[in-house]
């Protein structure tokens, strides 16, 4: 990824374009490049803030869901961030769901794709085989419609994280945070426009998922994106910026 990724106060995080806010949130095993073609996208448009979510460097007693929405809030405040667009995928969206329940004056409109928050097919979940690399590969290829998206690259990089202890005790605790944090009880107290964009090939978090995401959710909308996995906005991009344009485009005009 060509942009620059800026540290200080302790966020590290990456900011491009101006204009109102677009905040994305990557899942457990993301990463700020994860959001490159909606960065891309966006950035003539928009002030796009990408936030590095702080997983392995959180003490390991308090490592879990609602920590990171706390964290959001602390660089929310810290960049002076408001009427804000919040988008986030898988583990992300989950915090964006708690962040926007919690501090709803700062978020204008939600966008979930692939989020936790009421069942989930955790990847995370357990690691019998973690000094395998064969196995990482298949977990990878498993969050993706197309298997040819666990590039070498993506599953060193995971083979890697959990086979480091300290990091992967962190991976265990937030995935099981995120299981026992079901959000199903107060998902109809978030009344601001919310669009979901969803593979419809998720095996992470299936389409029923998202049904009932949109069941949930009082101004919801729903657009699904066939031949795709759990990371739309990476495996079918395209058709992601699409659905988030026309989303986005009808808030502005609210």
């Amino acid at each position: 990824m060509s942009y620059i990724v800026k540290e200080e106060n302790g966020f590290k995080y990456i900011e491009e374009g101006e204009g109102d806010t677009l905040l994305l949130l990557h899942g457990l095993f993301g990463a700020l490049s994860n959001w490159e073609d909606v960065t891309e996208a966006f950035k003539s448009q928009y002030r796009v803030v990408i936030p590095l979510l702080p997983i392995y460097e959180l003490p390991l007693l308090t490592t879990g869901v609602t920590t990171l929405a706390k964290f959001l809030l602390r660089f929310v405040r810290h960049k002076q961030l408001k009427n804000i667009n919040l988008l986030g995928n898988s583990l992300g969206g989950h915090v964006a769901l708690i962040f926007t329940l919690s501090n709803p004056e700062y978020v204008k409109a939600l966008v979930l794709t692939g989020s936790s928050g009421l069942y989930e097919n955790s990847f995370g979940g357990s690691f019998p085989r973690r000094e395998s690399y064969d196995f990482i590969q298949e977990k990878v290829a498993f969050t993706f419609y197309d298997p040819a998206m666990a590039t070498k690259e993506l599953v060193d990089e995971v083979f890697a994280a959990v086979n480091d202890r300290n990091k992967v005790i962190r991976i265990l605790s937030m995935a099981k945070s995120a299981i026992r944090h079901n959000m199903a009880k107060d998902l109809h107290k978030i009344t601001i426009p919310v669009c979901l964009i969803w593979g419809k090939d998720d095996k992470v978090t299936p389409p029923e998922v998202a049904e009932e995401f949109y069941h949930l959710l009082p101004n919801s909308e729903l657009n699904w994106v066939d031949k795709c996995g759990h990371a739309p906005m990476m495996e079918r991009p395209a058709e992601f910026i699409e659905y988030l344009q026309k989303f986005l485009d009808r808030v502005l005009l609210k």
